[in-house]
């Protein structure tokens, strides 16, 4: 046996695929509700947009189950934070709100060289855990419950939090594309450290999103488009085969729209991100129309 042949093996052993998943097999993997897919609308900054986002929604008669801010919790006011859960509750949406401190804003020059990119948004130092630590916090005070995290420690003592009963045992913790996830082993760790839901490289081939749901049961969260600052690609037409292969899976749409991750989306934009949904149903609806949806109101 050749040493590559008895690494794939030994990944099997753990449980692991042994490779990419060039077959890609069908996930049988289903949300709670018995779903497929659902719809996350990423890039919502505040209560203006996501009124005109879920306003638009209604009007094409779509179903979305997420919205997502990316800007982070500490750019928001307190109204703005309840108006937001106000609107989600009536909307039956979950509202994820992100995480403030990052390496984007902190004093960091690293962050800011050519290759800054290597650090994503993760954060520096134990006073930034504290920090972040305290942003969630405050929004788990007016109500919010579901979170996009950025550090892997900032999981690893959230998850301790959650445990221990420090917050509320209901909050739910997102992993950020900005962290740079991309293969089954890492998937494995986030999962076993607390993540609900992860968001791998945005570029991710389907032979490798195969893989990775053989790893996890766990929701995968992929970009259906991207904004300009991070590829500017559009993979509507692969829709069908990512809901197929990696089951289940939230879509996350409209992000062509913006220009960067914490684009300041106007009402305008919101009303295009919904249209952006409207398109992937089209293709889903036109290519695997058997691909079931999560219903209305479907939170968990």
């Amino acid at each position: 046996m050749d040493s590559m042949t008895a690494t794939r093996n030994f990944l099997g052993t753990l449980g692991l695929p042994t490779g990419d998943a060039y077959d890609l097999p069908t996930s049988d993997k289903r949300f709670a509700d018995g779903g497929q897919y659902r719809f996350e609308v990423p890039g919502i900054q505040g209560p203006a947009a996501m009124k005109a986002l879920l306003d638009a929604v209604d009007g094409y008669g779509l179903t979305i189950h997420r919205v997502t801010q990316t800007k982070g919790i500490m750019l928001l006011a307190d109204e703005d934070i309840q108006a937001m859960i106000d609107l989600a509750r009536t909307a039956r949406v979950e509202l994820v709100l992100s995480v403030g401190p990052r390496a984007t804003y902190d004093t960091s020059a690293s962050v800011q060289t050519p290759e800054g990119q290597r650090m994503g948004y993760r954060l520096r130092g134990q006073e930034q855990i504290v920090r972040a630590i305290e942003d969630i916090k405050r929004a788990i005070a007016i109500g919010c419950r579901s979170f996009l995290l950025y550090d892997e420690g900032h999981l690893w003592i959230l998850n301790e939090m959650r445990k221990q009963g420090e917050i509320p045992p209901e909050c739910r913790f997102k992993i950020s594309a900005h962290c740079g996830h991309g293969n089954p082993c890492s998937a494995k760790l986030l999962e076993l450290n607390g993540a609900d839901s992860i968001n791998p490289v945005r570029d991710i081939q389907l032979q490798m999103l195969a893989a990775l749901r053989q790893a996890i049961a766990i929701p995968i969260d992929v970009h259906t488009e991207n904004p300009a600052s991070s590829g500017g690609f559009i993979r509507h037409y692969e829709v069908p085969e990512m809901i197929r292969v990696a089951a289940p899976i939230y879509l996350k749409t409209g992000g062509s729209v913006a220009k960067s991750h914490s684009w300041d989306t106007t009402t305008e934009d919101a009303k295009q991100r919904a249209k952006q949904v409207r398109l992937v149903r089209r293709v889903i609806d036109a290519y695997y129309p058997e691909a079931v949806c999560s219903p209305a109101g479907s939170l968990r």
